[in-house]
Parts: C-alpha cells; structure tokens; sequence
C-alpha cells in the first residue's frame, strides 16, 4: 500500500513539474514573440512600468535587453536625452535591418513620464542611462554603460554590447551631406578669393598671417573642442527627478560639452586665444620693426590688456 502510494506521489510529482515546465516554456513563447512582434513595428520598444517589469525583470527570458531610460519630453527640457536618443536610434535600426537579427537581443527604452515607478525602483535619477539586462542572472556593475566618460556615439554603445552579450553590431548611418556641402562651399570661397585675387598673391607669403593661423589651430586643438569630437560626450547632465542640470563634471576624467562652451564665453577658448595670438605677433612686430614709436607702442599696450584679461580669468577661476 505504501509502494502504491509512494509510487502515485511520484507520477503526481513528476507531472506537476513537466506542467511547470511546460507553463513556463508557453510563457517564454508568448514573450519572445509579443517582443518580436513590437520590434517588427520600431526598433526601438517603448515600455511602461507594467511592460519592464513583465518582460525584462520577470523570468523566464532567454533574450537580452538593452534598456535607455531617458526624459524625452518637451517640459523636461533635455536636449542631451534627445541627442542619446538619436544615436540609440541608430544603433537599434542597425540590429534591426542586418542579417545577424534575432530574437537575442532587443532594444527598448523607458521614459521617465511613462515609467517613473522603474526610475525609483532602480534607484535611478539621472538621464539618459543605458542598461543591459542579460538573459540570466541580475544586471552587475559593467552592465551600465559608462556615458560620462565614454560618451553616447552610437559605435561606442554597439562596442558595449558586443563586450556584453556577444553580438556584434555594425552601425549604419543615414547619409549626412552637410560636411560634404561645407567643404565645397569652403573650396568654392578659397577659390573665389584666389580668382578675385590672382594678380596680387603676395598675402599667400605672409609670414604673419601664417604664424597666426598655425598658433590659432594649435590652440583649438588644446582647447577640449576636439575632445568633445571624439568622445561625444553630452552637452550637459539632468536629473529627472528635481530637473537640476549640471553643466560641469564632477571627474577630472571626463567633461560635459557645455564645459567648452563656458570657457569660450569666459573668453578662454579659441576666440581669446586668438586674440592672445595677435598680442604675440603684434608684441613680435613691435620689437623688430622700425616705424612709428606710437604704433609700437600701442601693439605692445594691446598684448599687455589681452595678457591682463587673461590672467584675471585664470585668477578668478581658481
């Protein structure tokens, strides 16, 4: 009587789990293809807290996520959570429209108007963020993209989910013309000027004008402008909770766009620079020319008021 029991529990068992089992593969099923289904409709899937908690928190998933919680609406006021987006875009319809598409991995995004629930579940307040859920295990630290320094270039975010989840994506731009237009337009001036100009190229020989052109480069290259152009850091960072914008960085590692943009208007960027450069050349000519005493000496004052501003700047910032 015992064996026949024993016997009875184990089917009752045994079928109870294969019923688990199947239930939880249904359930699978049923997720990966509503995820397939609304990532055949946009690349990129907008979620609520209901959807986030349901197909990325909740088991079973056999599929990654890349989640970008961000503040895309108007009265947020955060033009860095439109420029991420832009370049999440890209990426998401990169994976989207390539062979290598499957249903592994998915891109999707939270915002903070729609889902503020998910920003106080995970402690978040700022934005954009990007996170990567895997399809087994809790999320660890690396699973955060690291914007502030890396910043969020669409190729940098595809190297993050390469390093990840092993997919590797590669990233197509729409075409852009505007550098192509600017760079004829550029030519078609120089060229203009040199017409114009043909019978008289002396200025082309002018010791001067090419001194300060170079120190004028050299500067805009010191000046983080071409930092920001390769790292493509975002203009400035915003907590969607209380609104406060920060303009400045708090690491030394790292630097917002707006960072360069306060400098120049403190006049340290390329414009003063510039300026300190003409104060040399003129304080040069000055030195070595023969002509007019008062004309020397009004080069020289100009270095010297440049040179003044300068350093009361300097001063005033430190």
């Amino acid at each position: 009587m015992k064996v026949k029991l024993l016997m009875m529990a184990n089917v009752f068992f045994s079928f109870r789990c294969c019923c688990f089992f199947l239930e939880k593969l249904n359930m699978l099923a049923e997720k990966v293809e509503q995820m397939m289904e609304w990532s055949s409709r946009r690349s990129v899937i907008r979620m609520n807290g209901d959807k986030f908690r349901r197909f990325v928190k909740a088991p079973p998933r056999n599929y990654s996520v890349i989640v970008m919680f961000t503040a895309l609406q108007p009265q947020r006021q955060c033009s860095v959570c439109r420029q991420a987006n832009e370049e999440y875009q890209v990426l998401a319809n990169s994976w989207r429209y390539s062979s290598a598409f499957s249903n592994k991995l998915f891109f999707t995004v939270v915002d903070y108007d729609e889902g503020a629930d998910v920003f106080q579940q995970l402690n978040m307040n700022s934005a954009p963020t990007f996170m990567h859920f895997p399809a087994k295990g809790k999320p660890k630290r690396a699973d955060t993209f690291d914007l502030q320094r890396i910043g969020f270039a669409s190729e940098q975010l595809a190297k993050w989910i390469a390093d990840r989840t092993d997919v590797q994506i590669r990233v197509f731009r729409p075409p852009n013309y505007s550098g192509t237009i600017a760079l004829a337009l550029l030519v078609s001036l120089v060229g203009g000027l040199l017409y114009l100009r043909r019978n008289n190229l002396e200025f082309i020989y002018n010791k001067t004008g090419w001194a300060m052109a170079a120190l004028c480069v050299v500067f805009a290259m010191t000046s983080g402008q071409m930092w920001n152009h390769i790292r493509g850091p975002p203009y400035a960072h915003k907590n969607p909770q209380n609104g406060q914008v920060s303009y400045i960085h708090g690491s030394s590692q790292a630097q917002f766009v707006a960072e360069s943009h306060i400098i120049l208007l403190h006049s340290l960027t390329p414009i003063s620079d510039a300026a300190i450069t003409m104060g040399m050349v003129l304080l040069n000519e000055a030195a070595t020319s023969k002509g007019d005493v008062g004309k020397r000496r009004s080069k020289f004052l100009i270095f010297v008021f440049l040179s003044l501003i300068l350093v009361l700047f300097i001063v005033t910032v430190c």
